[in-house]
């Protein structure tokens, strides 16, 4: 039967109504295909049908059954995943239980410069960072990176301050020509919020110097006063910045006047406090967000405004500066008190 179906699917052509001849070694089964195809052409294609039933090289679909195989190559693209796992293993090594917490080691030693203005430092790199010193080592605040260096006897840590988190920072990274908070100086600053801020400017007055931070909100307020429960130079006090009547017992007179209120009337919110706190000779610095004042002016005629209103309460403004790319819309101004 072998022999006859492939003698047939030798003569046999798909689509042709005649019969191909076949091999000199068996005229036989030629000559009987030839009569075959004289009697009726018709019929001997039905009986060539042997080659469609034949169906034996289709259903040789083994070859494509091993298709299998290519599924295997599958598993193996798979494998894959095994490389990625060590890459994850290598990053999870990286913490070492201390999360955000890097030493100054050989592999990758850190560089930290002082920054023009006292109290704060850059750590070179490809780009600089802003930090500051740290007043209560071991402990962050807001989940900041910290950096340990090794100085002349002792070990040092720093944190990092981010701009686009702290209008005060962005003001130091985009350049400001003068910053009045230094070590040793007293600051009241006005919109503590949570002590984002507030956490650096103790850091920059240290010890010797001392931070009265007011926030209006309570729930910010906790935060605040959790904050200031292991940094001994921050007075936090929960009340309206409109009413600096109702905690002139706990503040003294200040060296500077910080605000980030972002109020429509912050420039009689920082007067009022100016006239109440702020030394004869004093700096304050104040954060304008223009949408806050008024949303239909051009930021620009806010920024002036707000400065004529400052100058009508005895605050000379000396210096502007916009808190772009870091703060949209935002200017910081810089001044002097009568």
């Amino acid at each position: 039967m072998t022999d006859a179906f492939r003698g047939g699917s030798g003569n046999f052509k798909k689509g042709n109504k005649d019969f191909k001849k076949g091999n000199n070694n068996n005229n036989n089964n030629n000559n009987a295909v030839r009569k075959g195809g004289m009697w009726k052409g018709n019929n001997g294609g039905r009986g060539g049908g042997g080659p469609r039933g034949g169906g034996g090289p289709r259903g040789g679909g083994g070859p494509r059954g091993g298709g299998g195989g290519r599924g295997g190559g599958g598993g193996g693209r798979g494998g894959g995943g095994g490389r990625g796992a060590r890459g994850g293993a290598k990053f999870g090594g990286g913490n070492n239980n201390k999360k955000n917490f890097k030493k100054d080691g050989k592999s990758g030693k850190v560089i930290v410069v002082p920054h023009r203005f006292p109290g704060v430092f850059l750590l070179k790199g490809k780009s600089d960072i802003l930090v500051t010193k740290n007043l209560v080592p071991g402990e962050s605040v807001y989940g900041e990176k910290r950096y340990e260096v090794m100085g002349d006897n002792e070990k040092i840590e720093y944190r990092v301050w981010n701009p686009f988190r702290s209008k005060l920072g962005a003001c130091l990274m985009g350049g400001v020509g003068n910053m009045p908070i230094k070590p040793g100086c007293k600051v009241l600053y006005l919109g503590a919020a949570n002590g984002t801020s507030v956490s650096h400017v103790s850091d920059m007055v240290g010890d010797e110097g001392v931070v009265y931070a007011v926030e209006f909100s309570h729930r910010s307020g906790r935060d605040l006063t959790n904050m200031s429960k292991k940094r001994s130079n921050v007075v936090p006090i929960v009340e309206d910045a409109r009413q600096p009547i109702k905690y002139r017992m706990l503040v003294d007179m200040v060296d500077v006047v910080f605000a980030d209120v972002a109020q429509p009337d912050q420039a009689r919110i920082v007067a009022m406090n100016a006239h109440m706190f702020l030394k004869t000779g004093g700096w304050f610095i104040i954060s304008i967000k223009a949408n806050c004042v008024d949303s239909t002016a051009k930021p620009e005629v806010v920024f002036a405004s707000e400065m004529e209103k400052l100058k009508k309460e005895n605050c000379k403004p000396k210096e502007k500066l916009t808190l772009e790319p870091f703060h949209r819309n935002h200017a910081i101004v810089l001044g002097m008190y009568r």
